[in-house]
């Protein structure tokens, strides 16, 4: 069944934190009442800090309830007046151990209604792996061999149930264990349960309620686990629990947003795409910083052809509260056959080597030995791993804003944010990401809006957001490898960006109420 899509804007889309700007969402509200932000939005996709979190900064969710601290229902009835759209997490593959459930799980053990939510490592592998000395069961290697791994070692957190025992439950992302014992962690959740299934449904209708409008499914490709598959992107048992959330999110009219990052060459945006649902083009990011370190358009033209020639309906960014992916540029053999990425690997490794010469940090991905076998986004602002050029910023928004797709925009970009190393540096193991996930004062705020790089970043989004010509047909005009000619055309309304890859000037014409008007950067 094909996925129900309901009317997302062709408008931009902001992402932040509820306290990215100031201390609390009211303060990002005040922020897009100002002058210089009217008609720059029509989306606002809010991380999961808006919920009840407690670690990798909203991506370990206790309840999906407002998080008092950052949200207020007055909060809420604004955005909805200023007629922002609403974007949210739901994420799918686990819960902190501070929730509810997991609580319940730890202080009744086997006696808890919620025994069956989480997975038991031992539980899911007995029979299949023979028992450690610590307690724990090692799968067989013909199953360790196929299992994808976020990070180093096996994926579990042992915790403590009421009879003395340490049980070893499944973690494939982070976790804490401190000194004294007490621990965090992202527990993946058991969708073999219809406990599960039940948190789904309820959480569904919460969100909406909230006035979520497109509903992003984090780590959704993690969530079956079967014995014997890789356990990301399993197949068939992905789809049908794809399937299963879609017509949950159909009852409660929201446009789901599968998030998945894996290699071009593995072609499952094009699956998920097929199946009607919009995807993210995480593609974007890393095509841009090598059209404009190159000056050479031919990857990202080809890219921006495949969108059209297929009709992707994608969200697009450059930006965003993760890293640059890399990863995903790259190709990969399948059965047999090699399948090309949108780069090749010495392209893919020439853009990690300027981000990661302009202070770029990255992450990688781990076998089940907890060997390294690749990279897997690189941590910078953009506007840094462009070498903090302001012209250049300029240009990458103006082809983002071109590209097919609901544009996504990262507040610190807007604002031409420079790495934060100190706060890199000061969030440890998993500091890399906070390298772009600067807090901006009130007065940052009024200081960036005197900034020529910003105002022109709000000149952009503005006729983005507002010009008819983008509901229309785009049209890649052919030219040399050294220009971009990107052209929007609805019935008379016409956008029309042409660029220079070597001087990194542009001129876009467009019309308004049927004046023909022009901007040069």
């Amino acid at each position: 069944m094909m996925s129900k899509d309901f009317n997302i804007t062709n408008g931009v889309m902001l992402n932040a934190y509820p306290d990215s700007i100031g201390d609390r969402l009211s303060d990002t509200i005040m922020m897009l009442k100002k002058p210089e932000f009217k008609d720059v939005f029509s989306l606002f996709y809010i991380l999961p800090t808006f919920f009840n979190s407690d670690l990798d900064r909203g991506f370990s969710i206790i309840d999906y309830d407002l998080n008092q601290d950052l949200v207020s229902e007055e909060d809420l009835k604004v955005l909805e007046n200023l007629n922002i759209q609403l974007k949210f997490d739901i994420v799918l593959n686990h819960l902190s151990v501070a929730s509810p459930q997991f609580k319940d799980l730890l202080k009744n053990g086997a006696k808890s209604k919620y025994k069956d939510f989480f997975i038991n490592w031992n539980t899911f592998w007995e029979g299949n792996g023979a028992m450690r000395e610590d307690g724990i069961i090692i799968p067989k290697e013909e199953f360790l061999s196929k299992l994808f791994m976020r990070k180093s070692g096996l994926p579990i957190l042992k915790v403590p149930f009421p009879d003395g025992t340490e049980q070893p439950y499944w973690n494939t992302f982070y976790q804490k264990v401190n000194d004294d014992k007490t621990f965090l962690g992202q527990m993946d959740v058991n969708a073999k349960s219809e406990l599960v299934w039940d948190f789904y449904e309820e959480t569904l209708q919460k969100v909406k309620r909230f006035g979520c409008k497109i509903l992003r499914l984090d780590a959704f490709a993690y969530l079956h686990k079967e014995i014997g598959q890789s356990n990301f992107f399993n197949k068939p048992g992905t789809w049908e629990y794809l399937e299963r959330i879609k017509q949950i999110a159909d009852t409660n009219d929201l446009t789901l947003l599968p998030e998945i990052h894996a290699e071009y060459g593995l072609h499952l945006h094009d699956e998920v795409a097929k199946e009607g649902y919009r995807i993210y083009d995480f593609f974007l990011p890393g095509l841009t910083i090598h059209t404009l370190e190159t000056g050479n358009n031919k990857a990202l033209i080809t890219w921006a052809k495949e969108i059209i020639s297929k009709g992707y309906k994608t969200v697009n960014m450059l930006g965003c509260h993760d890293g640059i992916p890399v990863l995903d540029l790259k190709g990969k053999s399948v059965n047999g056959k090699y399948n090309k990425g949108l780069l090749e690997d010495d392209e893919i490794e020439a853009v990690m080597s300027v981000i990661m010469e302009r202070g770029g940090r990255v992450k990688n991905l781990y076998d089940p030995e907890g060997n390294k076998i690749s990279y897997y986004q690189v941590n910078a602002t953009f506007f840094s791993a462009l070498g903090e050029d302001e012209q250049k910023l300029l240009l990458a928004r103006a082809i983002q804003l071109f590209m097919p797709g609901t544009p996504q925009v990262w507040y610190l970009d807007i604002f031409a944010g420079k790495n934060d190393y100190q706060a890199a540096d000061a969030g440890g193991s998993g500091g890399h990401k906070e390298i772009n996930r600067t807090n901006l004062t009130l007065q940052n705020i009024e200081e960036g809006l005197k900034r020529e790089v910003v105002l022109n970043q709000l000149k952009l989004l503005r006729l983005r957001n507002t010009s008819k010509a983008f509901s229309g047909n785009v049209r890649i005009n052919e030219t040399s490898d050294k220009e971009i000619d990107i052209k929007w055309i609805n019935k008379n309304e016409v956008a029309h960006l042409t660029a220079n890859l070597k001087t990194y000037n542009f001129t876009i014409n467009y019309t308004e109420a049927g004046i023909s008007r022009i901007l040069y950067f």
